[in-house]
């Protein structure tokens, strides 16, 4: 007779769950009505091309009517997608898990750090100290140290940043800057990249003293082969939407030689539909890819991952300084991503990027 109870019981329990999808959470952070004390922390988050893709045609100054435009929301902090040097350094230490990200997309502060005699948290500590005590008019002097301390901390965007600051008779090797520092600030000062022509000359424009590097590449998944799933991905994208995004974005690619070319371009980009159109063709596309590994929805999972990450650095960021104004440049595929997720934090206030880009 407990036998048949059990089972009874059991069934009648099945009856009663509902299916995991069915399920809603009552408690929402994006319904709640309470306001933050003080000011609001702000986000304009900018959808950006990956200008170093762009073709040679593309013309560096063509950036300069989008950073007048980004300048004028006057900013309080500009966020890049770069890794800072504390998380290269600790994927350093976990090398065989992380040896391709950390030699894709880390800069290599071991030069500098030798010539600080400075390892990057410590280097990291000292730029803190720096900047809590940094005077209103610092003197050149200072910002070479500070940009020789940035090298050091692994956040060469930051070194970049006080370079441009520096009057360009004072960009120079001295105090501690050296000539082997000034080289690498001065190559990474006409790379094409958004690091370079947007996020550190926007952050001097702004009056700020460095670049935060909220990036995160440290996506460990299980061991897989490596080419069926290349192959199976290169399928899932294989579609209508797909295409079609291609088609759009190729066509303003050839008109950026146009006075508003390169403008244009980020006004699609950060259009409100944008982001459900590279939806469609990219992660919903990998959801319904039908390997048996699951190769399509393992790559959804690295892909929510890393923007989880990139939005819990951007939260981090915001404690600093509550009623921060952020300007937060990033790829253009992760942008919709970062707004659905910063939109659930109760003291975040997204920013219309669209209408600042008019």
């Amino acid at each position: 007779m407990r036998a048949i109870w059990a089972a009874a019981m059991a069934l009648a329990g099945a009856a009663t769950v509902a299916p995991a999808q069915d399920y809603r959470p009552t408690f929402r952070p994006d319904m709640l009505t309470d306001r933050p004390a003080g000011a609001p922390n702000d986000v304009l988050v900018l959808g950006s091309a990956h200008l170093s893709t762009l073709p040679k045609s593309f013309q560096p100054e063509r950036v300069t009517p989008l950073v007048d435009r980004l300048a004028a929301w006057r900013p309080t902090a500009v966020a890049s997608e770069n890794i800072s040097g504390l998380h290269c350094d600790a994927m350093r230490h976990q090398h065989p898990l992380h040896a391709e990200a950390v030699d894709g997309y880390c800069y290599d502060p071991a030069a500098a750090g030798r010539a600080t005699g400075l390892d990057v948290a410590a280097a990291n500590a000292a730029v803190e100290r720096q900047l809590a005590d940094w005077p209103a008019t610092p003197s050149p002097a200072q910002r070479r140290r500070l940009a020789m301390l940035f090298l050091a901390a692994g956040e060469p965007a930051s070194a970049l940043v006080q370079w441009l600051r520096l009057p360009p008779a004072e960009r120079r090797a001295g105090n501690s800057l050296t000539d082997a520092a000034v080289a690498e600030i001065r190559r990474r000062a006409i790379d094409r990249n958004e690091t370079a022509l947007i996020a550190a000359p926007l952050a001097a424009r702004a009056g700020l003293e460095r670049v935060w590097s909220v990036d995160d590449q440290s996506f460990v998944g299980a061991p897989m082969d490596d080419a069926a799933y290349g192959a199976a991905i290169a399928k899932a994208w294989d579609n209508p939407a797909s295409k079609a995004r291609a088609a759009a974005d190729a066509a303003l690619i050839a008109r950026l030689g146009a006075p508003d070319g390169l403008l244009d371009l980020y006004r699609a980009f950060n259009a409100p539909d944008y982001a459900a159109q590279a939806y469609r063709g990219d992660w919903g596309a990998a959801l319904t890819e039908l390997s048996a590994q699951g190769y399509g929805r393992r790559y959804v999972a690295y892909w929510e991952t890393r923007n989880l990450r990139m939005v819990a650095n951007i939260r981090e960021l915001l404690g600093r300084a509550p009623g921060t104004r952020l300007v937060a440049i990033v790829g253009a595929s992760h942008k919709g991503y970062y707004e659905a997720y910063l939109h659930q934090m109760r003291d975040v206030a997204l920013a219309d990027t669209a209408a600042v880009l008019r």
